[in-house]
Parts: C-alpha cells; sequence; structure tokens
C-alpha cells in the first residue's frame, strides 16, 4: 500500500449476488475460498449496488431451527441489507473513514461498498481503511514532527536577529556612552602626566641641588639660580595642585567604572551562554536595559522608576532582557517630542508583573490586532527593526511569563504593556516597599 493511498487502492474484487438468487446459493458463495477475507457480499442490480449480505446475517437466519428450509429458497433480498454504506471511489479517505464509523456499527460485521460514478467497483474492508488512515496519520504526524523542530530551531534563531537588529541600532549610542567616560578619562590621563612630569623635574633639580651644595667648586650665583628652580617647580606643585590630583584620580576611577558598567551590561544582555534558566532580579534587569536605551531615550523623556520590592525568580535573563528593551524602545518610539516613561514592578501571591507606560500617541486600533504578527512594524523600510511584539511574546512563554499585553485603542495617551511571571509557590513573600526615582534620561 503506498504512503497516499487513495480509497480505490482499496478495493477487493469481488462477485455480485443478483437480486433473485436463493439464499441458500449465497451461502455456498461464503464457503468459496475467493470470499475469505471478505465480511458481505454485495447485492447487484446490474451494475447498481442494491444492497449488502453478510455472513453474520447468514449465520442468524440459517443457524435457527429449520432456518434452512424456512428461509433457503427465498430470494436474497428478503434477508439482505438494503441500505448498505456505499463511498464512491474518488472520496478522501478522511471522509470515507468518517462515513464508515458513522453509519456501521460495533462489531463490524460488514463491508462497505465502493463504487466509481455510481457503478459498482468492488468492495472495501473496514480494516484496510483503518491501515490507510493510520500510515497517512503517521506521515503526517512525523511531518509536523519535523516541521516543529525545524520551527523550533529557527525560533531562537530569529530572536538573535532581532536581538542583533536592535544591538545594531543602539551600536552608536552605546559607543557615545562609551566614548563620553572615555574622554574625560583620557583628559584626566594627561593631566596628571603633566603633574607627574613636573614632579620629576623638581625631584631632579633638588638631586642637582644636593650635589652643589656637596661641591666645593660650586659659586653663589649658580647655587641661587638653582635654587630658584628648585622654588618655582614647588610652587607649581603647591598643595592645592595635590587636590587637583585626588580629584582626578576619583573621577578617572568613576569613568572607568561607567565604562565597565555599560560593557557588562551588553555583555549580559547579548550573550548566548545564559540560555537556561537562572534566578534573577527584575528591578536589575529593568536598569540593565534602561542603561542599554539610554541613547533612544535622553534628552526626550523622564523615565519614572516604581520598582518594588521583588524576590528573584527562575528565568531566562537574556530573553527577559530583550523583552524588556523591546518594550522600552517601542515607548521611547511612540513619544513624538518630549514625555514621560513609567516602568512599574509589583507582586502579589502569585504574580510578578512590569508594567512599561508612555504619555506617547497609542496604537490605532486597526493596527492592534496586528502587533504580535511576526515581523509586522509600521516603520519605513530600512527605518528600523519590527516593533518586538512578537519576539517579546515568545520570550515571554519560554521563560514561564505571559505574554506582553497590548494598549487598549481608547488609552491613546496612556500605553501600558504587562508582563507576568509566575514566581515559585514555596518562594516568601515579603511586604512591599516601593521606591520611586524621577530621572531625565541625559546624555
Amino acid at each position: 500500500m503506498s504512503e497516499s493511498a487513495q480509497l480505490h487502492e482499496l478495493v477487493i474484487s469481488a462477485r455480485g449476488i443478483p437480486p433473485d438468487l436463493k439464499v441458500a446459493d449465497v451461502a455456498d458463495m461464503f464457503m468459496d475460498d475467493s470470499h475469505g477475507k471478505l465480511l458481505s457480499l454485495p447485492v447487484l442490480d446490474g451494475d447498481k449496488p442494491v444492497g449488502l449480505i453478510s455472513r453474520a446475517r447468514m449465520q442468524q437466519v440459517l443457524f435457527r431451527q429449520y432456518g434452512r428450509e424456512l428461509y433457503g429458497k427465498r430470494p436474497v433480498t428478503s434477508i439482505m441489507n438494503a441500505s448498505p454504506v456505499v463511498i464512491e471511489s474518488s472520496t478522501d479517505l478522511t471522509e470515507a473513514s468518517k462515513t464508515v464509523s458513522e453509519r456501521l456499527q460495533f462489531p463490524v460485521t460488514e463491508d462497505f461498498i465502493i463504487t466509481q460514478d455510481g457503478k459498482y467497483l468492488g468492495m472495501g474492508a473496514v480494516m484496510h481503511l483503518l491501515r490507510a488512515m493510520d500510515e497517512r496519520l503517521t506521515k503526517q504526524a512525523g511531518e509536523l514532527h519535523t516541521a516543529y523542530q525545524q520551527l523550533k530551531a529557527s525560533q531562537l534563531q530569529l530572536i538573535q536577529s532581532e536581538k542583533m537588529a536592535s544591538l545594531g541600532q543602539m551600536v552608536a549610542g552605546v559607543a557615545h556612552e562609551i566614548n563620553t567616560p572615555l574622554g574625560y578619562v583620557k583628559n584626566n590621563m594627561e593631566m596628571m602626566e603633566m603633574f607627574f612630569e613636573t614632579s620629576r623635574g623638581l625631584l631632579q633639580n633638588c638631586d642637582t641641588l644636593v650635589d652643589a651644595l656637596l661641591s666645593p667648586l660650586i659659586t653663589e650665583e649658580e647655587l641661587q639660580r638653582k635654587l630658584q628652580g628648585v622654588a618655582n617647580l614647588k610652587e607649581s606643585l603647591a598643595a592645592d595642585n595635590a587636590d587637583d590630583l585626588a580629584r582626578l584620580i576619583t573621577d578617572t576611577h568613576f569613568g572607568i567604572d561607567r565604562i565597565s558598567e555599560i560593557v557588562m551590561n551588553l555583555k549580559n544582555f547579548s550573550r548566548l551562554d545564559r540560555a537556561m534558566a537562572a534566578d534573577v532580579d527584575i528591578n536589575e534587569c529593568l536598569d540593565s536595559a534602561l542603561l542599554l536605551a539610554r541613547n533612544v531615550l535622553k534628552n526626550r523623556d523622564e523615565v519614572v522608576r516604581q520598582y518594588n520590592q521583588l524576590p528573584r525568580i527562575a528565568c531566562m535573563p537574556s530573553q527577559i532582557n530583550q523583552v524588556f528593551l523591546n518594550l522600552l524602545t517601542n515607548a521611547a518610539q511612540a513619544i513624538e517630542d518630549r514625555g514621560r516613561i513609567l516602568v512599574r514592578t509589583e507582586a502579589d501571591a502569585e504574580w510578578l508583573r512590569v508594567t512599561v507606560q508612555d504619555t506617547g500617541k497609542g496604537i490605532p486600533a486597526d493596527i492592534l490586532p496586528k502587533i504580535f504578527d511576526p515581523f509586522f512594524t509600521t516603520k519605513a523600510v530600512g527605518q528600523a527593526p519590527a516593533s518586538g511584539s512578537p519576539s517579546a511574546t515568545r520570550s515571554c512563554s519560554s521563560t514561564a511569563a505571559t505574554s506582553a499585553s497590548p494598549p487598549s485603542p481608547a488609552k491613546a495617551r496612556a500605553s501600558p504593556y504587562n508582563c507576568r511571571s509566575r514566581p515559585p509557590r514555596h518562594c516568601p513573600w515579603r511586604k512591599p516597599h516601593e521606591r520611586e526615582s524621577h530621572s531625565p534620561v541625559r546624555g
């Protein structure tokens, strides 16, 4: 039987029974080995099926007391099933299987008749039909499994592609964030280099002065000149300059820490080796995403953080960071001039909720149903990546969280997105303590 078996391939050749053939003669036909695989035989009027007689029906009639004597000479039409299951050969296997299951009763004692353009073609066995359906379903299940594995493999690639697109869009901003502290670190180093050059000159002059004082050949004029040189260098290294040096060192440490923080957040955001679940602080993840989104937010938006004290929860850090970055970027892009973005975290006995709310223009009602479609965007070609909502949905699904929920069209100036993640049930909840900070993002 082929993998894509059709109903006409299940036809079993069987000689039809004339309507006027006697019951006793039909019983002899069932004894023929050529009909051994059939449960029933068709009754044909020419090439048109008019009924069906089964082995079970024949036994029921003939095994009665005096059954052969009473029914043996009657025509087969007197005991046949006048409403057999008749199926056209062009019928799909699924539809044929549905018809057979609806019409035949259990236990199965009859076969079904297969016709072509209303004319008798042959018989069909229920077991053959079930076997063909099983082969088809097995093949379809295999195809679905293969498609699922391919989809699963491409899902991570798609998430990473969207992540790299987001990072690519922020390269200039991150470079600026690094370049600013790097600039004053470099300037401080140049100033400290000048200070140490002066200090080295002072030490060299002091050594020369000591040698001159110990020399019996030194003249008074030469000694006076060396003393004046030491005095001049000492004056340039006054106490206030030493304080300036301490401040330069402190500022340099701050700049280096700033660069280290940016690099570490960028590394934590993009690294692929943290695909496994880990216990994380969602507030820290939000701070990391806000740092990376500074270039999109600065000079335009006031960011208000309303963080509650939260338990650490198990999730995939890199993916949840991607969700937060997408939501923050969308919120910033929704604000045309200046506005306010509220980032709030809260928890109850069941859920941890993160809300990103902006004062932007909102989402039109006709676009709202499409925002979770893959690759959907309202941006012009080449202007920006997609909104990230499909990525957020997939990431939330893989981190035991609900999909990011869109705003309602009525709230055109307030667009909250909720992403809730269920914490472990055994986690001891502490009383929430809200801390709020207003931070206009500046360059």
